[in-house]
């Protein structure tokens, strides 16, 4: 099973995301594998036996979001320079999205840029992160603020390295799934309303349909000029959020999970979305026992952190909502005191 990525910009080549297809990958040049201490634990020696190449290196990094920073890039880029790699040399990034996001962002900078591979180890960096070539590190204002848009050459994932998932993790990657569904795709939200995703044979299929969603939306637009941003439903709260908590209190996904919610209440004082909308949104975020609140310390404070983002505009905020169940609007220009009533009431 496999999905093409399909774009249109001339910079940019096409690639395919397979789907249970990784056997022996064969490379004529050095390749540098990036991966963290707990993937490498658990399955480096799986794909190293797996890579023929002239000659392979890895480099382990610290795990966690709190290292997707300047210096594990640097570790990134030490590696490189001390293996010698050249314009030839190939990275593969094996681990979750801050492994794909920094490994990409590395070889879209050594050398002026390298090629690279993704091959995810999380439900997360599988249906959404490791496809659409957005790569970056976080800094002390934001996510994800210093990056470049750095396409792989293919993508594989594989079910075998989601079993050694934790809980948390899969249920993060769930969230990122209903985001895509939500805003894309009601007959997929409908789907997973139904179907259980422990269900071995259910997971590769929405994996499939949510790497299909993105795949799409992607080359529609690949740097995010219009609606590549819809993607970002729940992100823009969701991102404020792990900044607060220094990366260390939400996965990911469980803070996109928040950040839904959070959009969904604003989305309500819009009339864009309907009360019973908004609680099956919430039920079906519950059922995989991703969190729907976060304490709010500080409203005025939470609202200027929006300004940070990087989907502000000339100093204007531009939220992404849902407008029904498989739909979106992209919002700009909504009045401060229509936010501040939107997080009062999720500080409720």
């Amino acid at each position: 099973m496999y999905v093409d990525v399909i774009l249109n910009q001339p910079a940019s080549r096409d690639y395919r995301v397979y789907i249970d297809q990784l056997e022996t990958l064969h490379f004529d040049t050095k390749v540098l594998i990036v991966t963290n201490t707990t993937v490498a634990s658990l399955h480096l020696e799986t794909l190293q036996k797996k890579i023929e190449a002239k000659e392979l290196y890895s480099v382990i990094l610290p795990d966690g979001e709190q290292y997707k920073n300047m210096q594990s890039l640097n570790l990134i880029l030490n590696a490189c320079f001390e293996h010698r790699l050249d314009r030839k040399s190939l990275l593969i990034a094996f681990g979750g999205g801050v492994i794909g996001d920094m490994t990409g962002f590395a070889a879209s900078i050594y050398q002026r840029g390298i090629d690279f591979i993704q091959i995810p180890t999380t439900l997360l960096s599988q249906v959404d992160a490791s496809v659409g070539g957005k790569t970056g590190i976080n800094n002390s204002y934001g996510k994800n603020l210093i990056g470049s848009f750095w396409q792989p050459r293919a993508v594989y994932c594989e079910s075998v390295f989601l079993k050694t998932l934790p809980k948390r993790e899969f249920s993060a990657g769930v969230a990122e799934m209903i985001k895509m569904a939500v805003t894309f795709d009601k007959a997929f939200f409908e789907w997973l309303e139904t179907h259980d995703l422990e269900d071995e044979a259910h997971l590769k299929e929405a994996i499939a349909k949510s790497i299909a969603i993105k795949a799409r939306v992607v080359a529609l637009d690949e740097t995010e000029q219009g609606i590549r941003a819809v993607l970002n439903y729940g992100h823009t709260f969701a991102h404020v959020i792990e900044n607060q908590t220094h990366y260390t209190t939400f996965l990911h996904g469980e803070a996109v999970a928040i950040g839904m919610v959070m959009a969904n209440i604003l989305a309500q004082k819009l009339t864009f979305l309907n009360a019973d909308e908004a609680l099956r949104i919430v039920t079906l975020l519950e059922h995989y026992d991703l969190p729907t609140h976060y304490r709010i310390e500080n409203v005025e404070a939470f609202y200027d952190a929006f300004f940070l983002d990087k989907k502000s505009e000339h100093a204007v905020i531009k939220f992404i909502l849902a407008q029904g169940i498989g739909g979106y609007e992209i919002s700009r220009n909504i009045p401060k005191e229509v936010v501040l009533e939107a997080l009062k009431e999720a500080n409720a």
